[in-house]
């Protein structure tokens, strides 16, 4: 079996694509031809792996620089979908940050009825180490429930909850505001599983109505408002995420049982 690849490596062609230095196509033509170098030595397969952003890539002999590292933080509404292109037509997230998107990818997802804070990126490794639940970055979340949740109940649901074989644990959930009809909550996670917190909640008899995602680590959603986005400066992402240093977090990931 093939061994997985370092977190941040992509397919030669691809990083080339996300690098604006070619499309797709003509980055598999320029590296079938012989005319990428790679680190000082040609390289004829377009699935090598690399890493985009410390890769010395030289193209017919002139070097390829890449743009400045780039991160943006966007309002995802309800509705949109988390994706460059959507079969069924719905609106998508770079349909909101139009040009402003070239070459910046989402950094995992909401789903379609999820709103808030999206980070979008050109730095695969930066975004790629975001990701990796061994990083333990914390996801903050508003979520609204059908039905009266006590904090009792929220407590028995931090110890973890098995799902059709999956282990859900989150790092914390807070009450806020509950009545027979709705409760409102907080709710930390350290890893983003697919549709967890819809599913956990679910778990114990819950439906979710609202979430909303208001916080990545140390960057809030504050005053952001739905569909708008801002630039992040690189200062404000090292000083929202101090644990990044281009290597894997070394901090220690919360014990829970065997999943």
């Amino acid at each position: 079996m093939r061994p997985a690849a370092p977190r941040g490596e992509v397919a030669l062609a691809r990083a080339m694509s996300k690098l604006g230095l070619a499309s797709r196509s003509e980055a598999i033509a320029l590296v079938l031809a012989g005319r990428v170098r790679v680190n000082g030595r040609i390289v004829r397969d377009p699935g090598h792996r690399v890493v985009p952003e410390t890769t010395a890539l030289v193209i017919d002999g002139a070097a390829a620089k890449a743009p400045a590292r780039r991160t943006i933080a966007l309002h995802k509404p309800r509705g949109v979908v988390t994706t460059r292109h959507d079969p069924d037509g719905r609106p998508t997230v770079y349909a909101l940050i139009a040009e402003a998107g070239d070459g910046l990818a989402p950094v995992g997802r909401l789903d379609l009825a999820s709103t808030g804070l999206l980070l979008c990126t050109n730095d695969t490794r930066f975004g790629a180490w975001l990701t990796d639940p061994a990083s333990g970055v914390e996801r903050e979340y508003v979520v609204t429930v059908r039905g009266e949740l006590t904090p009792d109940a929220a407590a028995a649901l931090e110890q973890g909850v098995d799902v059709d074989g999956e282990w859900l644990q989150p790092t914390a959930i807070r009450v806020r505001k509950a009545s027979g009809r709705e409760t409102h909550l907080t709710v930390v996670l350290c890893e983003g599983r697919n549709r967890e917190i819809r599913r956990l909640f679910a778990a114990a008899g819950h439906e979710v109505t609202r979430l909303t995602r208001i916080r990545i680590g140390g960057l809030e959603l504050a005053d952001l408002a739905p569909g708008a986005w801002r630039d992040i400066p690189e200062e404000n992402v090292a000083r929202a995420f101090p644990e990044y240093s281009g290597r894997r977090s070394r901090r220690p990931r919360r014990t829970t049982q065997a999943r």
